[in-house]
């Protein structure tokens, strides 16, 4: 599967400083893995099985919590039994028919 998911505090005492600190220890949770993973400025995408994508997202949402006692997670989800690699795949397959106009 793959899962687009966005963790983020949502009270801090210095909103911006500790909202991203916050973020990047969710994202290292994520780097740490050893899942395939991207971040981009608003998500991060995450690939795996089931058990081992949501364990690393409960992990990144403990890491959030630790400076912010309300957390707030947004997660989208392409379940695909027996695809891997779909991170990559599925924008190459993009590409290939942008390429063709």
């Amino acid at each position: 599967m793959i899962i687009a998911f966005s963790v983020a505090p949502t009270e801090t005492p210095n909103a911006e400083a500790e909202m991203s600190a916050a973020v990047a220890e969710a994202v290292r949770v994520v780097r740490e893995s050893g899942l395939p993973n991207e971040t981009n400025a608003m998500f991060t995408l995450l690939e795996g099985e089931w058990d081992e994508v949501m364990d690393v997202v409960r992990r990144a949402c403990e890491a959030v919590a630790a400076v912010s006692p309300r957390v707030s997670l947004v997660l989208k989800a392409d379940i695909r039994p027996g695809y891997t690699d779909r991170i990559h795949g599925k924008v190459e397959s993009l590409e290939r028919h942008l390429k063709e106009d």
